[in-house]
């Protein structure tokens, strides 16, 4: 009888350090003829900013989800798969008598369930955030205790909010009450994290990419042999697996070509999409591969800071997201908020479908994965902290109830949620900030 392959088994070639899938042949044969591998349960985080068009969020009513509101309408395939969940409050995000700032507090309370200290020096002070809790406990399982993705860049100074530091509204993810985790905003940098190889440094990872050859390329000899070892269940899964990773590079390598090509550099840096939908895209197909190969359990991903004022000229929206929230019942900007929170909402669909296409033994990635998607603020014209827009997809390990509304108590502190989400993340949490309780609904 021959040993299980390692969990930790990887495609080595010039620079780069392929991680796999999990696979039945690194299960024991034992194990096998029982039931098929059981995959790890992941937990992620996507957040969105300046609030939501509640009125086309929220559903009608408490209950089963037969039919979605049309704000997520392009969910309809996984409503299964989701709990949307009303009532959900950040009180910490609220002025608490530090007077204006709701953006920077409503982020930096998002995750943290903390009030964070009115400051724009370098004394910033909030509390430890629900993903990196559970890095702590469970990160060294792991090559990367977690992921911190997103499409904006971030500052750690400066004033970005009625006296709130920069580091308050580009960060939901905090290792310490005093230390935000930087997120990496940059696709290539991201793809060579995961996949370059330390042992090799970056000059080999660097003469690969100047040769435009894939991290493939290196590893195919490697992945050949590996073939022949494997069933035929095993080989199909790594073909897929190996097919998605090369895909990922193939539409990297076409924006930076049509980068490198034009006569000057626009104001997108190299190495990021001018398609802001398809920054989003890459953004959460890197955290998928690195979910599917095991390399992190946990992940945060900001589509966009608090308070951003992009512009949506793809959507025909030509004013910045920020004024646009601010509506005052305007119909035009009503309008043009809502345009806004479709296309994010689509973005999500793009990574739900995906992570549902994935299969894991019985199960599928999405099955496998606890993944909210929301924000700090409920309407953005009256930066409202309460009945927050907060949506829980996946099954958490197949064990969790999906296609339900849920209504809490008005006031329901959300940290509640992610003492829910540890426990079934194998990471107890008796309190994260103002929990007061799981919600034991989804217990």
């Amino acid at each position: 009888m021959s040993a299980p392959l390692s969990r930790r088994t990887v495609l080595r070639g010039m620079g780069s350090a392929i991680a796999l899938p999990m696979l039945e042949a690194m299960m024991p044969l034992t194990a096998l003829a029982v039931s098929a591998p059981k995959a790890p349960v992941r937990m992620a985080f996507l957040f969105v900013p300046n609030g939501m068009s509640m009125d086309a969020w929220r559903p009608a009513t408490a209950g089963a989800l037969t039919d979605l509101p049309p704000l997520l309408s392009p969910l309809n395939p996984v409503r299964n798969q989701l709990n949307i969940l009303s009532g959900l409050a950040q009180r910490h995000a609220e002025a608490n008598g530090d007077g204006p700032g709701d953006h920077a507090r409503s982020t930096a309370a998002w995750l943290t369930g903390c009030q964070p200290k009115k400051t724009n020096g370098s004394d910033i002070y909030v509390g430890v955030s629900a993903d990196q809790l559970a890095a702590q406990q469970r990160g060294h399982l792991t090559q990367f205790a977690s992921l911190e993705l997103g499409c904006e860049r971030g500052a750690q100074s400066g004033d970005c909010d009625s006296g709130y530091s920069c580091a308050y509204s580009s960060s939901v993810s905090w290792s310490s009450s005093t230390s935000p985790v930087a997120k990496e905003i940059n696709p290539r940098l991201v793809f060579e994290r995961l996949f370059g190889s330390a042992d090799q440094g970056p000059e080999a990872q660097a003469r690969r990419r100047a040769l435009r050859a894939s991290v493939l390329d290196y590893a195919s000899a490697e992945a050949t042999a590996l073939e022949s070892k494997l069933g035929q269940r095993d080989r199909h899964k790594l073909q897929e697996y190996l097919a998605a990773v090369r895909e990922i590079e193939i539409r990297m390598e076409r924006f930076e070509q049509t980068q490198a090509s034009r006569a000057q550099v626009g104001p997108t840096p190299a190495g990021i999409p001018g398609d802001f939908g398809e920054h989003i895209r890459l953004m959460g197909d890197m955290m998928i591969l690195a979910f599917q190969s095991d390399l992190t359990r946990i992940a945060t991903l900001m589509f966009a800071n608090e308070g951003s004022n992009r512009a949506y000229p793809m959507i025909g929206v030509s004013d910045g997201h920020h004024e646009m929230s601010h509506h005052g019942k305007d119909p035009h900007r009503l309008e043009a908020k809502r345009r806004i929170d479709e296309f994010h909402v689509a973005q999500l669909a793009y990574v739900l479908n995906k992570m549902q296409s994935i299969r894991e033994g019985d199960s599928t990635l999405l099955d496998n994965t606890l993944l909210v998607y929301g924000g700090g603020i409920s309407d953005g014209d009256r930066h409202n902290h309460d009945d927050l827009p907060i949506l829980l997809a996946g099954k958490g390990g197949s064990s969790l109830k999906g296609g339900r509304h849920l209504q809490f108590v008005p006031g329901t502190p959300m940290t509640n949620l992610f003492v829910s989400m540890l426990s079934r993340f194998g990471a107890n949490m008796d309190k994260i900030g103002d929990s007061t309780g799981p919600l034991r609904e989804l217990l």
